[in-house]
């Protein structure tokens, strides 16, 4: 992020009076220069891949032979964890920082946003001397402030929300010669996604190494995350390889998919062979710290295998969030490649780091992880007496409308704590993991004393994340920086639409957007149902869709001192007509500065809620 760029926002809502100037550090002291020989960093992570899906972790059919190399070679911890669902252990992997401090604590339903106040890894590294590059998934913000560029990334290519061809995501996307958001403007790409994102890190890694830069590239791939879509090659090859399996009788609705999201896996192995490779040509390898984890667990492991652990992607089980987490760095002077047993946890790694490149950062600075350097040296072992919260809010789906009930609003008792051999899931089941790896007793009556510990612990945590967890993060509007600016139901509060086909489909629900206006002024909205890329008028739909017979389309927006709407404006909002050939529904509104909440309805000719305007298009026009 370049420093300054958040001003008019954290001035706005009190968080900050002023923003240093370009060439400090967050906490205001200057700028690190850079030190030679500060080591490069590559974190690689992927998407719904779980503990189970590497080769050198048992799977029966599924070779890894790179991934198996860099275990090998590598600093392997056993007992490593992140959150049973993506977003939330993203933010925590960039801040150090729970996920229920940091804000993205959802992948949607307006609560995967990562709290602009606290610096993200990427800005930390950036004041100290350091090139910062995304390439895949973000999954923490679509706008600004929350986008990779203004989060401290210097170079991004990334798309917007959970997956590519998501709500927000450009129409028609498919993994193959996609359009991405490269530095916040569209491109088209030729390839295969994964081969795309890992060739254009190692482009932009050459360049810095060429400049003697010290880098942090995020390679983040989207696969093998849902809709599996791989190359026919790979397809074929593990097409092969189930059929010679005992999985051969599969059924094929598990099959299948079964077959295309090992293919995934497949060709990212070769392309994390592809990135060694090239290292050792650049000249690179031993001054690189490189990083493999996955963000949750397996999306398929119950169904063929899970590696002796139960659960699954959004389950609190050991399988829903045990990950591997492997740490090379051959000029390091760590300890040999060997396992490293003891609880650890994704928020570990940026603390971590800071430590491993003597990263500067101002004493307000706080992780809730902690340092494993003296691990990694043979200095330490991990604290065998720590406890691990795992807490994150749930899809809401079944939600038509946002509710105080969601599932998306953070409770204390869907918690996780772990602690030893120990796990206390959701206030309500104790289990013993080494003696009872499946988690199929609950001995939560056997052991009273061990769960009051465990829940005392809970309580503390509770009481220091309360009253912060479920305040929304704002998106702004009429900033510079993103004007105009796309929202779409993906980040409807506490209602989940982030898939096309429910686009597709009309979905019949509705919800509001959480805004701040950055400046008063003028500003048109464009209600759609469909993105403009698609160019079709709101009534007509897709091959595969549904045609809703939308009449009227509503906009209110509450939570500002004055709204002019130069249209018939009641308490009720501002309505218009929709004629059979409109592609929008255009209203013009005057604002004022402040926080503002978004309303929009679609209604058929009875005046009947249809749903809300799945794309809000909103521009600055005095700009």
């Amino acid at each position: 992020m370049k420093v300054g760029s958040l001003k008019s926002v954290l001035v706005a809502i009190g968080v900050v009076t002023s923003i240093p100037a370009l060439g400090t550090f967050p906490g205001g002291e200057a700028r690190e220069p850079v030190k030679k020989g500060k080591p490069n960093i590559i974190i690689i992570m992927t998407d719904d891949q779980g503990y189970g899906e590497l080769s050198c972790y048992g799977n029966p059919v599924l070779k890894t032979p790179e991934l198996d190399w860099l275990h090998d070679n590598s600093i392997r911890f056993t007992d490593f964890h992140v959150t049973p669902m993506c977003a939330p252990t993203r933010g925590q992997l960039l801040t150090g920082v729970d996920a229920a401090r940091n804000g993205a604590v959802n992948v949607s339903s307006g609560r995967g946003l990562m709290r602009t106040e606290i610096p993200s890894m990427a800005e930390l590294f950036s004041a100290n001397g350091y090139s910062t590059g995304l390439f895949g998934k973000w999954h923490l913000g679509d706008n600004y402030p929350f986008r990779p560029g203004d989060r401290g990334f210097d170079e991004a290519l990334w798309f917007p929300s959970s997956h590519i061809s998501s709500v927000p995501d450009y129409w028609g996307n498919d993994y193959f010669d996609d359009t991405y958001i490269h530095n916040d403007r569209r491109e088209v790409y030729k390839g295969y996604c994964t081969d795309v994102f890992f060739d254009e890190s190692m482009q932009w890694i050459s360049e810095c190494a060429g400049e003697k830069r010290p880098f942090l590239a995020y390679i983040s791939t989207n696969a093998p995350h849902y809709p599996h879509f791989a190359p026919e090659k790979d397809i074929s090859d593990m097409q092969q390889v189930i059929d010679a399996s005992v999985f051969s009788g599969l059924k094929p609705g598990t099959k299948n998919p079964l077959i295309r999201y090992l293919a995934m896996i497949r060709n990212i192995d070769e392309n994390v062979g592809k990135l060694v490779g090239f290292l050792d040509e650049q000249g690179l390898a031993d001054n690189t710290i490189l990083i493999f984890l996955t963000d949750n667990g397996s999306t398929f492991g119950p169904r063929y295998y899970n590696a002796g652990m139960r659960g699954m992607k959004t389950e609190m089980y050991e399988g829903g969030h045990r990950v591997p987490l492997f740490i090379r760095w051959p000029a390091g002077n760590f300890t040999s490649p060997r396992d490293m047993e003891g609880l650890t946890t994704v928020q570990d790694i940026l603390p971590t780091l800071v430590d491993l490149c003597g990263i500067r950062i101002a004493d307000s600075v706080k992780f809730d992880g902690v340092s494993l350097a003296p691990v990694l040296r043979g200095n330490e072992k991990v604290d065998g007496e720590r406890m691990v919260i795992i807490n994150y809010s749930r899809m809401p789906i079944g939600f038509d409308y946002p509710s105080p009930h969601a599932p998306s609003i953070v409770k204390k008792d869907d918690t996780g704590v772990l602690w030893k051999e120990w796990r206390l899931l959701e206030n309500r089941g104790l289990y013993n993991l080494e003696k009872d790896p499946m988690q199929q007793e609950n001995v939560i009556g056997q052991y009273p004393e061990i769960a009051e510990k465990m829940r005392s612990y809970l309580n503390r945590w509770w009481t220091g994340v309360r009253d912060q967890v479920n305040e929304p993060q704002r998106v702004v509007i009429g900033n510079e920086k993103e004007n105009p600016i796309l929202l779409t139901a993906c980040e409807w509060m506490d209602v989940f639409v982030d898939q096309k086909a429910q686009v597709m489909k009309g979905v019949r629900k509705n919800s509001y957007w959480e805004m701040m206006v950055d400046q008063a002024g003028t500003y048109e909205l464009e209600l759609r149902r469909w993105p403009v890329e698609l160019d079709l008028p709101i009534r007509e739909s897709i091959e595969g869709g549904v045609a809703l017979p939308i009449t009227t389309a509503r906009l209110l927006i509450s939570g500002v001192r004055h709204v002019d709407v130069i249209a018939p404006f009641t308490f009720e909002g501002a309505e218009q007509k929709v004629e059979p050939d409109d592609k929008a529904s255009v209203f013009t509104v005057d604002l004022e500065a402040g926080p503002a909440t978004l309303h929009t309805w679609f209604n058929d000719k009875d005046k009947n809620t249809l749903c809300g305007a799945y794309y809000v298009y909103i521009r600055r026009v005095d700009i």
